[in-house]
C-alpha cells in the first residue's frame, strides 16, 4: 500500500502544481476583468458627464433661441407697424395734395364771388368792421 499512496501523492504533487498554475491564472484573469470594468467605469462616468453638458448646452441653446423669436415675432410687429404708418402717411399725404389741387382750382372762382354784404345788428350799427379806440 505504501506504493499505492506514493504513487498517489507523486500524481498529486503534479495536480496541485497544475491546481496551482490554474488559480494563479483565474486570479490574473480576475484582476483584468477587474481592471476593465474600473476603465469602463470611468469611460462611462466621462460619457455622462459630456451628456449631461450636452444637455445643459441643448437647454441654452434653446432658450436663445425661444428670446431669438420673441425679438423676431417683436421685430415683425414692427415693421408691420411702420408699414401701416407709411401706408397712412402716404394716403394723407394724397388726400392733403388733393384738397390743395382742389383749392387751387377753385381760388379762381372764390376770388369772383362778391363779397358779402355787412351786418347790421338791431340798432342799425355795422358789425364786423374794426373801430380804433385810441384817443
Amino acid at each position: 500500500m505504501a506504493t499505492i499512496s506514493s504513487l498517489s501523492g507523486a500524481s498529486s504533487a503534479p495536480q496541485s502544481g497544475l491546481l496551482q498554475v490554474k488559480l494563479q491564472q483565474a486570479t490574473r484573469a480576475a484582476e483584468q476583468a477587474e481592471r476593465v470594468a474600473r476603465s469602463l467605469r470611468a469611460e462611462v462616468s466621462v460619457a455622462q458627464q459630456a451628456a449631461a453638458r450636452a444637455d445643459e448646452n441643448a437647454r441654452a441653446v434653446a432658450t436663445e433661441a425661444n428670446q431669438a423669436e420673441v425679438i423676431a415675432g417683436q421685430a415683425q410687429a414692427d415693421v408691420t407697424a411702420i408699414r401701416s404708418a407709411s401706408n397712412a402717411q402716404a394716403q394723407q399725404t394724397t388726400a392733403v395734395s388733393l384738397q390743395a389741387e382742389t383749392l387751387k382750382a377753385l381760388e379762381p372762382a372764390i376770388k369772383s364771388l362778391p363779397s358779402a354784404p355787412p351786418v347790421i345788428n338791431t340798432q342799425g350799427q355795422v358789425t364786423g368792421t374794426v373801430v380804433n379806440t385810441t384817443a
